[in-house]
């Protein structure tokens, strides 16, 4: 009995933290989504995991000055479903990423939007960037 006293207090705090870690974790307040911007660059690694994955690219920054992007996507699962493969994006494509920045003025963003220099565009989500019509799906 004393032991399932002792365990309780610490197994009811991990009940009621668990749902608020899981809300914070998927939480998009870094990101500006009053601002949309794009970035043109060069495709340096594509990291197709969970539970997000990360566009990486070198491109120019708001001073002109070429420097590494990253831009976070949902997972595989989701992408997939978006017609997004890990075949879609590598190393050495010619992009152009519509994004919402990082409210704290990094160079990362969510990924909304990415044109390939061929004008095929993947939207992981499907849905338009603010002002553009809605992309084909990839294939």
């Amino acid at each position: 009995m004393k032991l399932l006293k002792a365990n309780a207090g610490p197994s009811l705090l991990l009940l009621v933290a668990m749902p608020i870690v899981s809300v914070a974790h998927h939480s998009a307040a870094m990101f500006d989504l009053q601002k949309t911007i794009t970035v043109t660059g060069t495709v340096t690694s594509f990291q197709f995991t969970n539970p997000h994955s990360w566009l990486i690219i070198m491109g120019k920054g708001p001073d002109g000055k070429v420097q590494e992007w990253s831009f976070e996507a949902d997972g595989p699962s989701t992408l997939m479903r978006a017609g997004i493969k890990v075949s879609s994006v590598v190393p050495g494509d010619k992009v152009t990423m519509t994004t919402h920045p990082m409210k704290d003025g990094r160079p990362a963003g969510t990924w909304l939007a990415l044109t390939k220099s061929d004008g095929s565009v993947l939207a992981p989500r499907g849905a338009p960037p603010p002002g553009e019509k809605a992309p084909a799906r990839a294939g």
